[in-house]
């Protein structure tokens, strides 16, 4: 079939006005209805108008984020910004009519369950006492994601961008690892008054929000605008205690490993990514990876096959690093024409094999469920999209000859070993923003010793004392999801220890793992988190004993691979 290319995708913007009277219509509907079938119909239409808004949204944000000096799209992307929380609180009025509809009981038998419990959520995410904070929200972090993404850093000589920069973080040589760090330290130091200040009205702001809604803090409204289904924060605050007794000990011991092999003595900051002399790198060019994903994602099976052809006709990917090009990575959807799309900057290192796997995860599972998830569950929580990215990363062990040839292994330890170190990472971010958004008054600087102290905690293996400005605890302010999507991050730490138990079943049975794992991507936000866990034949992160047993695993594995190279 003939595909739209994603450039040619056309944009137009969506009117506010539209999309509000387009609700109302819908509500009208449902106060009309004569039956479960009248009140079916104005989920359909409210669908398709909330279809239009999101991508149109989307198409604005992915080309400001392809060139942040664009102004139109610099433009488009600020409209969204202050429309966006007025269309969040007319989808209550819908949601407050569906359910209460006379029909509902009827309804309900008819739609997926989770729906009606995604609503609820949502009436305690959203409010229209809310809209100028909602709308102020959005303005600071488009405002963050320009500053940061223009930013460039010296480094001998020469001004370079963040992800340039982060090839020599990586590099083999020690010395000009540190000389990276001490670079990036450089330019965050000379710009901490942005970076704190804008930081500082973020989370003031959030906190005026949720004491508008009546909570004690924004930690509780963080988790319903996260969507969380089935877990709450005292659920991560265990999970949290789990990492710190069951992970944190396994790392801290094979660390200390590397160390002693590297002949390092003590890890710094800019040693924790470095497990070899010479790490591995892909023998491919960046248009090399993009066709060998293509390759190995035909051998992989019929499903991803045909997924990788069709993200490739359609140019679906843009992945080449230029000056203006915002800093991250992401995957998002054009949901109108049924089109995923992977934003990425590839540098050169393993990062950008991880973005064919773990990108290309996402995107697949949006490929294999967009067509039988309901549209308001989409892919589902971000814990569960997590999940089927870095379980792709796993699968795709198989195939990792194709990118790095003779130090396969060497990549697949790597890979692994930076799995497991994440956890404890991520883990400190998300209880950082807790403690931030706990305590909204504290200072710039009391919020660096913070940081300090979880550092300190979760991963003592490794300090950052001889890189000027990092070693005060500010390593957070180059952490985009901190300023961007609050409490998002522990969605990937719960993601990685399913994606470990994936790896582990992969290594008994490949195939009927791997079944498994397309039956779990297919499955899209039908079911919440923990129900899609236990569908695919593996243990909840809030199980006890789960995280020990993701360590021994990981731990394993480690010992296995480090005797074959």
């Amino acid at each position: 079939m003939d595909r739209t290319k994603v450039s040619d995708i056309p944009y137009e913007r969506v009117k506010i006005e539209d999309v509000t009277a387009g609700i109302d219509r819908a509500i009208e509907k449902i106060g009309k209805a004569t039956s479960a079938d009248d009140v079916l119909a104005a989920r359909d239409l409210f669908n398709d108008i909330l279809c239009e808004f999101t991508t149109a949204n989307a198409l604005a944000n992915a080309r400001f984020t392809l060139n942040t000096k664009d102004e139109y799209y610099y433009g488009e992307k600020q409209y969204y910004d202050e429309v966006t929380p007025i269309c969040e609180v007319k989808m209550l009025d819908y949601i407050d009519a569906f359910l209460n509809s006379r029909y509902i009981a009827e309804v309900e038998k008819r739609i997926n369950p989770v729906i009606i419990r995604s609503f609820e959520v949502r009436k305690k995410a959203v409010s229209d006492k809310i809209v100028a904070e909602m709308q102020r929200d959005n303005a600071l972090v488009t405002e963050y994601s320009k500053f940061v993404s223009e930013l460039t850093y010296e480094f001998r000589g020469k001004k370079i961008t963040l992800n340039e920069l982060r090839k020599y973080a990586q590099d083999s040589d020690r010395a000009t690892r540190k000389e990276a760090y001490c670079a990036l330290g450089a330019t965050l130091d000379e710009n901490h008054e942005f970076i704190d200040g804008v930081f500082d009205r973020m989370v003031k702001n959030r906190d005026t929000m949720a004491k508008k809604m009546g909570y004690k803090n924004f930690v509780e409204l963080g988790y319903y605008r996260m969507g969380r289904l089935d877990y709450d924060a005292d659920t991560v605050k265990v999970f949290r205690e789990n990492v710190l007794k069951d992970i944190v000990p396994v790392v801290t011991r094979l660390k200390k490993s590397v160390a002693e092999k590297l002949g390092i003595g003590h890890m710094r900051l800019y040693d924790n990514d470095t497990y070899f002399d010479e790490d591995p790198k892909p023998v491919l060019d960046s248009v090399g990876i993009l066709k060998a994903g293509q390759e190995m994602y035909r051998e992989m099976s019929e499903e991803t096959g045909d997924f990788m052809d069709m993200m490739m006709e359609t140019d679906a990917f843009d992945v080449f690093t230029r000056e203006g090009k915002w800093t991250g990575g992401y995957m998002t959807s054009f949901d109108k024409y049924h089109q995923p799309f992977i934003f990425a900057n590839f540098n050169g290192t393993t990062a950008d094999v991880d973005v064919i796997t773990h990108e290309a995860g996402h995107a697949f599972a949006y490929y294999m469920s967009e067509a039988t998830t309901p549209y308001e569950l989409g892919l589902g929580g971000m814990e569960t999209a997590e999940t089927h990215s870095m379980s792709m990363e796993f699968f795709a062990w198989k195939y990792i000859d194709k990118f790095f040839g003779k130090n396969a292994d060497k990549y697949r330890y790597k890979h692994l070993f930076d799995s497991l170190t994440f956890i404890p990472y991520g883990t400190i971010v998300d209880y950082f923003q807790q403690i931030v958004y706990e305590r909204p008054e504290m200072t710039p600087e009391e919020r660096d010793a913070e940081w300090k102290k979880l550092e300190d905690t979760f991963r003592p293996w490794m300090d950052a004392d001889d890189v000027p400005y990092l070693s005060k605890g500010t390593r957070w302010q180059y952490q985009n999801h901190i300023f961007e999507s609050p409490f998002y991050y522990i969605d990937y730490c719960l993601a990685q220890t399913i994606a470990i138990e994936f790896l582990a079943e992969s290594q008994k049975d490949y195939d009927k793992a791997f079944k498994a794992y397309l039956q779990h991507a297919s499955r899209g936000g039908s079911y919440v988190f923990t129900d899609l866990v236990k569908l695919a034949g593996l243990k909840s992160p809030f199980e006890k004993g789960a995280l020990k047993e993701v360590a021994a695993t990981a731990e394993r594995l480690l010992n296995e691979l480090s005797e074959k190279l």
